[in-house]
């Protein structure tokens, strides 16, 4: 149902085992979706025609088309008649009220309440196969005035499902950004194709905010071809060699970002989330988001709020947070979660600010770690097989003192 599985193979240590497999592209969780074929597995006329007849069930109730007619007789009923559905996420005709009726109804549906489905929608939460968490109003408005400043006319929102109820076929597009399938074939192609052509007045930058369980890899392969729609309809004096993009993901997959688009740069602004417990600030979340926006935009354009505690460091030449110090030895502000960060000279890198070197591992960590490398033997009774913490000898030490 969700378009083309992707090819896995489970790896240990770097090394591939076993048979290669195909699996769901947007579930990772059997229990949402149990699609499993071996790669080399020859399944019969049977399976396949049972394997249809599941996805047929399995789409929505209306297609896009019929949803823009829905959507055009609800906007011509009076304030009165206009319901929405919150178990069944949808708008109500008044001939389908009596089947709804035991349900939560909202009532009274406004244009401005249409104008912003999120506002109506319940965002999906299982982390596996969902994750729609939705921006804090501050992010929002944030990134909204960051794109307008920056002279943007049209954005490309990759990963807004559900919305097919509230935008037109030239506005919306159903498709997986785990493996670039636009469920309305080649005809929804063609139109995101010609949203991205562009006239000089009518820039356009992609905005993307995936599931954070997402692989990194199949979102990187969608956004480039993505990417390669725009570069054919691109014209001539662009300054940009490739689409602009703000991809928003935690700090902790940079590595994994730049692997796949070297040309970005992870920005300090703190993303936060309203539905999020970790994501967001207040007393269940932690004080600091780790969500950040990557760009191929030059990090000098990016300008954060002073007022949120951002400042310029005229070295690096971009907009760091205020507890970002630059490091004078790796000429960089280092910081990726808003501490100070420290330099370490034996690691010749800055760390967090609770990491202390480690001879063991020959890097810094956490104090209490557990050590890769066991075989140069304790500190305590010079053993191989365990760490310091862990000693025999120790324990028999701290017993006997107690």
């Amino acid at each position: 149902p969700a378009g083309p599985a992707l090819l896995f193979v489970k790896v240990s240590h770097g090394k591939e085992e076993g048979r290669r497999f195909y699996a769901c592209s947007a579930c990772r969780d059997r229990k949402d979706c149990n699609f499993f074929q071996w790669e080399d597995e020859k399944v019969s006329e049977t399976r396949l025609a049972a394997r249809e007849e599941y996805n047929r069930n399995h789409q929505p109730p209306f297609t896009h088309r019929q949803n823009v007619e829905r959507y055009k007789n609800f906007v011509l009923l009076p304030l009165s008649k206009r319901k929405f559905c919150q178990e069944c996420q949808q708008l109500l005709l008044p001939a389908e009220w009596e089947k709804h009726s035991s349900h939560q109804i909202l009532c009274d549906i406004s244009t401005a309440q249409l104008r912003s489905p999120s506002q109506l929608l319940y965002p999906l939460e299982n982390k596996k196969t969902n994750a729609q968490y939705l921006f804090a109003d501050r992010s929002c408005r944030f990134l909204l005035d960051l794109i307008i400043s920056l002279g943007f006319r049209r954005v490309l929102c990759v990963g807004t499902p559900r919305y097919s109820q509230f935008y037109t076929e030239d506005e919306f597009c159903h498709y997986n950004m785990f493996n670039h399938y636009f469920f309305g074939g080649e005809a929804e192609h063609e139109t995101c194709r010609k949203f991205l052509h562009q006239d000089k007045d009518e820039r356009v930058i992609m905005v993307t905010d995936p599931p954070f369980g997402g692989l990194v890899e199949a979102l990187a392969s969608s956004f480039k071809k993505l990417m390669a729609m725009w570069k054919e309809t691109e014209k001539e004096g662009y300054e940009n060699p490739e689409m602009p993009m703000f991809w928003i993901f935690p700090y902790f997959f940079e590595s994994r970002i730049l692997e796949f688009f070297p040309s970005f740069s992870m920005m300090d602004y703190q993303v936060d989330y309203d539905n999020h417990a970790l994501y967001k600030h207040g007393k269940t979340g932690r004080r600091q988001s780790p969500v950040r926006i990557f760009t191929n935009l030059s990090p000098s354009m990016i300008i954060l709020p002073v007022e949120e505690g951002y400042r310029f460091c005229a070295i690096c030449q971009r907009y760091v947070s205020s507890g970002n110090q630059h490091c004078e030895i790796c000429n960089s502000c280092t910081s990726k979660d808003g501490r100070q960060w420290k330099h370490c000279v034996l690691c010749k890198k800055c760390v967090k600010p609770s990491w202390f070197h480690c001879n063991n591992c020959n890097c810094c960590a956490l104090q209490n770690h557990t050590c890769e490398k066991t075989d140069a033997g304790c500190f305590v009774c010079g053993k191989a097989g365990h760490k310091r913490s862990t000693c025999p000898s120790l324990s028999r030490t701290r017993t006997s003192c107690q």
